[in-house]
């Protein structure tokens, strides 16, 4: 019965990984849709693992070396994943103590944090109450006005608290790279970010002046942020790029609303755990 389950669980894992493909729709349907396949994976495989270890690797219906195998792997899934978590966590932790030793500075009526650095950068580090870090050379590239529209793009990432919910998006990544189209989805799920920040900063300000502003910003950097960093300038491609000027200039899209869609299909991870009360 573990074993049996275990080996379901990761079968339907791998195929609903393979069966992912990038949608060209509005963005509130590539959100549900990318954000749904990157988590219904390794969600399934946590709760099978979980569901594996309260049943314990004892059972009528278990055979001895079938349980303690399901058993050990069960363990060692959740146990790595714990060790990858805390080391997500440390590393974030340093960086948010050397980002806290930068001299703190007022930019536009925006507390931030200033780093002495040439190369123009802007972005919200940390968790759930991120500091804004900003470059001495962002200040040099934007005039007053491009550089009230970059401080919006960041607020939008502050009011959506990107950085903590891709804290936790970015262990799921790392536990379950060895699953089909991974790296697409992340890549997805931070384009969709990143668009709708733009789209929250946009509404507040000139799309134009921000479209103008990430080329300049990303025309003098390249940065490559982990999970806990969401950045104007990030390490897009130019098709990535690309579409997100275009979404900029496209005046006719709407900021996106709530949905809960997602959360509602992906209840089906928890049938593992539905197993346990029948395991004797």
């Amino acid at each position: 019965m573990h074993l049996s389950l275990l080996l379901i669980s990761v079968s339907v894992a791998i195929v609903f990984r393979f069966a992912w493909k990038a949608r060209s729709s509005d963005w509130n349907t590539r959100w549900q849709w990318a954000l749904g396949a990157f988590l219904f994976s390794p969600l399934l495989l946590m709760t099978s693992a979980i569901a594996i270890l309260c049943m314990g690797p004892r059972g009528q219906m278990v055979r001895a070396w079938e349980g303690w195998g399901s058993y050990g792997i069960a363990i060692v899934f959740l146990s790595l994943g714990t060790v990858l978590l805390i080391q997500l966590a440390m590393q974030a932790q340093r960086s948010l103590q050397k980002i806290h030793q930068l001299p703190p500075e007022t930019i536009l009526s925006t507390p931030v944090r200033l780093i002495e650095q040439s190369t123009p950068y802007i972005a919200q580090i940390g968790l759930w109450n991120p500091e804004l870090v900003i470059s001495e050379g962002l200040l040099d590239t934007l005039d007053e006005a491009h550089l009230q529209v970059a401080l919006t793009h960041e607020k939008a990432h502050r009011h959506y608290r990107d950085t903590f919910w891709f804290f936790w998006l970015g262990g799921l990544r790392r536990l379950t790279a060895w699953l089909p189209n991974t790296e697409a989805l992340w890549q997805e799920l931070i384009l969709l970010r990143e668009l709708r920040a733009d789209r929250w900063a946009a509404q507040q300000t000139d799309g134009l002046l921000l479209a103008e502003a990430l080329l300049s910003i990303v025309s003098a950097s390249q940065v490559e942020s982990e999970p806990w960093i969401a950045a104007l300038s990030d390490s897009a491609p130019q098709t990535r790029l690309n579409e997100r000027i275009d979404a900029l200039l496209d005046e006719s899209e709407s900021l996106p609303g709530k949905s809960f869609a997602v959360w509602i299909w992906l209840s089906i991870v928890l049938i593992p755990l539905c197993v346990v009360p029948f395991h004797f």
